[in-house]
C-alpha cells in the first residue's frame, strides 16, 4: 500500500510549480507585448505600403475604365442611334421613339456582350437615361446628371464607380457613354485578393461590403463606421484592427484593415511551445527536487500525522500518541500534544458536568413548583431515550434527546402559578398562554450555544402530524424526529401520572389512548417504539407490566409514520 504523501510535500511542490509557473507567465507576457508591439508597427508599415499600391492601382484602373469608356464612345453604331434618336424623337410618335430607343438598346447590350460590365448606359445631353445594360442595369437610376468627368453614384441598391465619355457627331453632343463598376462585395474581395488585407466599404454610415471576419463584420454598427475617418485603430469584437483610408468620394469611403491579434497569433503560437516545453522541464526538474526535500523534511512530521489522524478515527483520546522518536521538535510537539489532549479531556469532563448538572437544576425547579407534575421531565428524558434507543437512533441524537427532553418544558418557568397549577379546566386565554410555553423556552435558552441542538425539542414538542399542533401547526416530517419522540412520551407520562383533577390512567389504557390517536395527534411510529418498550419500564404510577404487554398494538399499516 503507497503511503500518502505529506501535506508538506504537497505545500513545498505547489510554491515550487507556483513560483516556475509565474516565471513564465512573467516572462510570456513580456514576450506577448514585445511581440505585439513591433507587430503592431509591422501592421501599419505594411498597410501603408499596401495602401500607395493599391492606390496606384485604382488610379490606373479608373484610366482605363476613362479610356474604355472613350473607346466605347467612338463606337459608330451606338453613335448612329444616338444620332438618330437625338434628331427625330421630337419629330416622331410614340411608337417611333419606343422603335429607336430599341436600337440604341440593342446597340447598347452588343457592347456589354463584349466588355461584360456592371454597367454600361447611355443618356441624351440632359442626363435621362436612353439604355442601360450589364449585370447590374437593375440597379441603376433613370436620371443622372453628367459633368464628363469620373464619379461616384450612389444609388439605393449600391454605389458604383462611373467612367463618362461625351458621344460627338460632327462636333455635335449627342449624348453620353457611361461605364460603371459596382463597389460591391466582389470589389471589396479584389482588394484583399490584392493587399491580403481586409477591406471595408461604407456610405452615410451604412455598410455596404465588407471581408473582415463574421464577428468583426458585425461591430461595424453606424457609430463605429463614422470614427473611422479620422482613426488609426479600432477595436472589433475585442481585436485591434490598423486602418488605412483607400479612397473616399463624399460619404462613400472605402479602407483596408488588419487585425494585429490575428498577426501575432502565429509567432505566439510558436513563442508558447517554446516556453511551455521549457517550462514543462522546469516543473520537472522543481518536483524532483521539491519531493526530496519535502520528504526529507516531512517524514516525521507525517508519522504523527498519522498517528493523529488514527487517534481521532477511534475518538480514544486517553490513549497518549506515541512518539516519533526521528526528530527532538516532533517529539516535544508530540508531548505538548498529549499533555493539551489531556487537560482538554479533564476540562470538557468537568463542563460537560456542569453543563449536565445545570440543565437538571433547572428541569427540578420547574417540577418543584407543582408537585403533580414531579420528576417529570425526568422521567420523559429517561423514556424518550429508551424508545429513541429503540428506534435505532445514534449516541450523538440520544444524547441531545435526553437533554432536550430534561428541559422540553421549560418555557413553562414564565407561566404564572394560579394557571400551572390550577384545578380545574383552563380558560381559552389560560390555555392560549400555555401554547406560547414553548416558544418562550426556545426564546430562554437560545442565548446558550451549547443547547442549539436542543432547541428544536424545546421548540416544537406539541406539534402535531396532522397541523393542529402549536405554537407553529407543523405537519408530518416537518416536525424533527427528535420533538415527535418527545411528544408522545410527554403525552404518555401526563396520562399516566395523577393530576388534582384526575387520577393516574394504567399504562395500558394510555397506550390505548395513543394509538387511538397514532397518525393524526401522534407520530404512529414513536407510538409503536413506545409500545415495544413499555413493557420494560417501571412506572410509578402502574407496575402492570402484563397489562403493558397485553395491550392490543395495530399495524403500521392502518397507521403510516407521520
Amino acid at each position: 500500500m503507497a503511503s500518502r504523501t505529506p501535506r508538506f510535500v504537497v505545500r513545498t511542490m505547489a510554491t515550487t510549480f507556483a513560483t516556475v509557473v509565474f516565471i513564465l507567465a512573467a516572462v510570456l507576457l513580456v514576450v506577448t507585448s514585445i511581440v505585439r508591439e513591433r507587430l503592431r508597427t509591422t501592421v501599419v508599415d505594411h498597410l501603408t505600403t499596401q495602401q500607395g499600391m493599391l492606390l496606384t492601382l485604382e488610379q490606373r484602373h479608373l484610366a482605363e475604365m476613362q479610356s474604355q469608356a472613350r473607346t466605347l464612345a467612338e463606337s459608330p453604331t451606338v453613335k448612329a442611334a444616338m444620332d438618330t434618336y437625338h434628331s427625330e424623337s421630337r419629330l416622331s410618335g410614340g411608337e417611333a421613339q419606343s422603335q429607336l430607343l430599341e436600337t440604341v438598346g440593342r446597340e447598347l447590350e452588343e457592347l456589354a456582350a463584349r466588355i461584360r460590365p456592371d454597367i454600361i448606359a447611355v443618356t441624351d445631353p440632359a442626363g435621362l437615361v436612353i439604355a442601360v445594360s450589364g449585370s447590374r442595369h437593375r440597379d441603376w437610376p433613370r436620371l443622372l446628371p453628367n459633368t464628363g468627368s469620373n464619379e461616384f453614384v450612389t444609388t439605393a441598391n449600391g454605389v458604383f464607380r462611373v467612367a463618362t465619355a461625351p458621344l460627338l457627331v460632327q462636333q455635335t453632343n449627342v449624348g453620353f457613354l457611361q461605364l460603371g463598376s459596382a463597389l460591391d462585395a466582389d470589389y471589396a474581395a479584389q482588394i484583399t485578393s490584392l493587399s491580403g488585407t481586409g477591406t471595408v466599404i461604407a456610405s452615410n454610415g451604412v455598410l455596404i461590403a465588407s471581408t473582415l471576419p463574421a464577428r468583426a463584420t458585425r461591430a461595424l454598427t453606424p457609430t463605429t463606421l463614422a470614427g473611422l475617418r479620422d482613426a488609426d485603430f479600432v477595436d472589433l469584437d475585442g481585436e485591434q484592427y490598423a486602418i488605412r483610408l483607400l479612397l473616399r468620394h463624399g460619404d462613400l469611403a472605402v479602407y483596408t484593415m488588419d487585425s494585429i491579434e490575428a498577426s501575432a497569433r502565429a509567432i505566439l503560437g510558436t513563442t508558447v511551445r517554446a516556453l511551455s516545453i521549457i517550462g514543462l522541464c522546469a516543473l520537472a526538474l522543481a518536483a524532483v527536487a521539491s519531493m526530496w526535500l519535502a520528504r526529507t523534511l516531512a517524514r516525521p512530521i507525517d508519522t504523527l500525522s498519522r498517528s493523529l489522524t488514527a487517534l481521532a478515527a477511534s475518538r480514544d483520546f486517553d490513549r497518549p500518541v506515541a512518539k516519533t522518536g526521528s526528530s527532538v521538535e516532533v517529539d516535544t510537539l508530540t508531548e505538548t500534544f498529549n499533555s493539551l489532549m489531556s487537560t482538554l479531556a479533564a476540562a470538557e469532563a468537568e463542563a460537560r458536568g456542569a453543563y449536565v448538572g445545570a440543565i437538571r437544576a433547572l428541569a427540578l425547579a420547574l417540577d418543584a413548583r407543582d408537585p403533580y407534575t414531579a420528576g417529570h421531565s425526568e422521567r420523559v428524558s429517561t423514556i424518550s431515550v429508551t424508545v429513541g434507543h429503540h428506534m435505532g437512533l445514534g449516541d450523538e441524537d440520544l444524547d441531545t434527546l435526553r437533554l432536550g427532553a430534561l428541559l422540553h418544558d421549560i418555557g413553562k418557568i414564565g407561566i404564572s402559578d394560579d394557571v400551572l397549577r390550577k384545578a380545574g379546566p383552563l380558560t381559552p386565554l389560560e390555555y392560549e398562554a400555555v401554547k406560547q410555553h414553548p416558544v418562550t423556552g426556545a426564546r430562554i435558552l437560545r442565548s446558550v450555544a451549547f443547547l442549539a441542538r436542543h432547541l428544536p425539542i424545546v421548540e416544537l414538542h406539541h406539534e402535531r402530524p396532522d397541523g393542529k399542533g402549536y405554537p407553529y401547526g407543523r405537519m408530518a416530517d416537518e416536525i424533527p424526529m427528535l420533538a415527535r419522540i418527545v411528544h408522545v412520551v410527554d403525552a404518555f407520562d401526563a396520562m399516566t401520572s395523577a393530576r388534582a383533577y384526575r387520577p393516574a390512567r394504567g399504562a395500558g389504557e394510555a397506550l390505548q389512548e395513543l394509538w387511538r390517536h397514532a397518525g393524526s395527534q401522534f407520530d404512529a411510529g414513536v407510538v409503536q417504539a413506545l409500545a415495544a418498550v413499555a413493557p420494560t419500564l417501571r412506572l410509578e404510577h402502574d407496575r402492570s407490566d402484563v397489562i403493558v404487554a397485553a395491550v392490543p398494538r395495530p399495524t403500521l399499516v392502518n397507521f403510516p409514520l407521520a
